[in-house]
């Protein structure tokens, strides 16, 4: 059996399959990539809540795991050189995980063409949707002066038209699904959904994004990922 008590994070998540992948996370947009990936490749793992809203993230034990507080974060038993990997930052994880599995990430030039999606979607889309919220939905909606909300949500809007252009001819980013989709999927379902920013970015008037989230939110992984760690 792995010994993972060397990790501080295992002391107020305890490991009980210390053998296996542990998660901890919750299923905010970028928690649930991670989920959603593990579902799809189907590595056996643990997933442990961090209530976010409770800081969480914030412990010193959750900070010993990834010193910059946000989820998700894992720890895998089994790492490239068969020793624990800690691992954070969600395209990282993607990444890691396809390379472990071999799959969902192709071989080639189309393994960085692949990424460049990943990491445009790290860099662009997750932190303006991210305002889009705070400015319509959360404690920003209360200011007087909309100018920010303005700016979020024009700059998301041209995000969406980027995506929308890519996948004009296309099911997929890159023809077949992969960390790219996985990467965005739970990033526009909130935009529109918990965010309540539908109207506000004309998501409806977009000709090929809307199908896209309908084909990936039906797929099972997707489905169980969303809902992981469960907050019941």
């Amino acid at each position: 059996m792995s010994d993972l008590s060397t990790f501080p994070i295992t002391r107020r998540w305890p490991a009980a399959n210390p053998d296996v992948l542990q998660l901890y996370s919750i299923n905010s947009p970028n928690g649930v990539k991670v989920s959603i990936m593990l579902e799809e490749v189907g590595l056996e793992y643990e997933p442990h809540l961090v209530l976010i809203g409770e800081n969480e993230s914030w412990t010193e034990e959750f900070l010993s795991l990834n010193p910059n507080g946000k989820v998700p974060a894992i720890i895998d038993p089994r790492g490239p050189d068969g020793e624990p990997i800690a691992l954070f930052e969600s395209g990282a994880i993607l990444v890691y995980l396809a390379d472990k599995t071999d799959q969902l990430l192709p071989e080639g030039a189309r393994r960085y063409q692949t990424m460049q999606w990943v990491f445009w979607q790290v860099g662009h889309v997750g932190p303006f949707f991210g305002q889009v919220g705070f400015f319509h939905k959360f404690a920003g909606r209360h200011w007087e002066d909309k100018r920010p909300l303005q700016r979020f949500a024009d700059e998301s809007r041209r995000l969406l038209k980027v995506l929308d252009d890519r996948l004009q001819g296309r099911d997929w980013i890159m023809d077949d699904y992969s960390i790219a989709d996985i990467s965005l999927l739970g990033w526009v379902r909130n935009l529109i959904g918990f965010y309540d920013a539908r109207d506000l970015v004309a998501f409806d008037a977009l000709s090929n994004v809307p199908a896209w989230l309908e084909r990936g939110l039906a797929r099972p992984a997707v489905q169980r990922g969303l809902m992981i760690p469960s907050k019941d």
